[in-house]
């Protein structure tokens, strides 16, 4: 067609492995919240988080030791936004979270923990992330979702003490949200898995005092096999694997893309409340559960090819 042709830019697609993992990272993650709620009884909070990182660290840092040494070796100048990426999120998050669940209901702390996308849209928008209507939109479904599933008899039951830990949980939300973007800074120059493992590596070395203080050598005396099976659960498939699909996924995709996928964590509580516990729930937690979804695929669906 002569000289020159009509070229159109390449429609963006649709991520799929990187929102699949952060959809299995908010799943487990969901998960993890009914197994923190029944340690943290037993366990106090910031020893079930050096109990649940320091093995995820342990695990992360020995595959990675077999299978890619090269990952474990970072440039000094870069150490210091992975120890503020710890911080936030192996450190300060844990312990509001287990902390919270000490007070709240896990389907309730979890709902709080869904904050996420919002407090990541506020501060990505501040950051200079481009979010359209759509993708606005989205995070409003999801959220209002979220509101539906438990809109039903029984669940804002709740005294007063509750709201300190509901005021935790939606702190964690806030902290997940500033370790989305601080983490793509750190991503731009290392890969996940050394992110997430170096991360979880000074989280833990910041709490152990604390934890020591607080009793973890008792605590871990104390670990029946019931206990145990929880604690495994939150080292290994909630803690190692889960924080390195969601950090994965945030090397992809941008963080409200990701932190929306939070919004699965208090309905993946309540269905499990449904299949071990024989608790019930309504049609609205159908209706809320389809909005979730919906959400999800409004913000995270590429949008229309553009002439160029």
């Amino acid at each position: 067609m002569g000289g020159g042709h009509t070229a159109f830019a390449t429609r963006p697609r649709l991520d799929l492995r990187a929102n699949a993992s952060a959809a299995l990272a908010a799943v487990l993650l969901g998960a993890s919240v009914v197994a923190a709620r029944a340690a943290v009884r037993e366990v106090p909070p910031l020893s079930l988080a050096v109990l649940r990182f320091g093995q995820a660290f342990l695990l992360l840092a020995g595959v990675m030791l077999v299978l890619a040494p090269d990952g474990l070796r970072v440039a000094r100048r870069r150490l210091p936004l992975l120890a503020l990426l710890g911080a936030v999120y192996f450190a300060a998050f844990p312990a509001a979270f287990n902390t919270g669940l000490r007070f709240t209901e896990a389907s309730r702390g979890a709902l709080m923990l869904a904050s996420m996308p919002i407090w990541s849209a506020l501060l990505g928008r501040a950051a200079g992330e481009r979010l359209g209507g759509r993708q606005l939109a989205g995070v409003g479904v999801s959220v209002v979702g979220i509101g539906l599933a438990f809109a039903e008899p029984g669940w804002a039951a709740g005294g007063g003490a509750a709201l300190l830990g509901d005021g935790l949980l939606l702190l964690t939300g806030l902290l997940g949200a500033v370790y989305g973007l601080l983490a793509k800074r750190a991503l731009a120059l290392d890969g996940p898995a050394t992110v997430t493992t170096y991360a979880m590596l000074f989280g833990t070395l910041l709490v152990l005092p604390w934890a020591l203080a607080e009793g973890l050598v008792p605590a871990v005396g104390r670990l029946d096999g019931r206990l145990l099976a929880a604690v495994v659960f939150l080292g290994v498939p909630g803690g190692a694997v889960a924080f390195l699909l969601w950090t994965w996924a945030l090397s992809r995709l941008t963080p409200t893309r990701v932190a929306v996928y939070v919004n699965l964590n208090p309905l993946v509580a309540a269905l499990l409340g449904v299949l071990l516990l024989a608790e019930r729930r309504s049609g609205l937690f159908l209706l809320g559960f389809a909005a979730v979804l919906g959400g999800v695929l409004l913000v995270n669906w590429p949008g229309r090819a553009r002439r160029a």
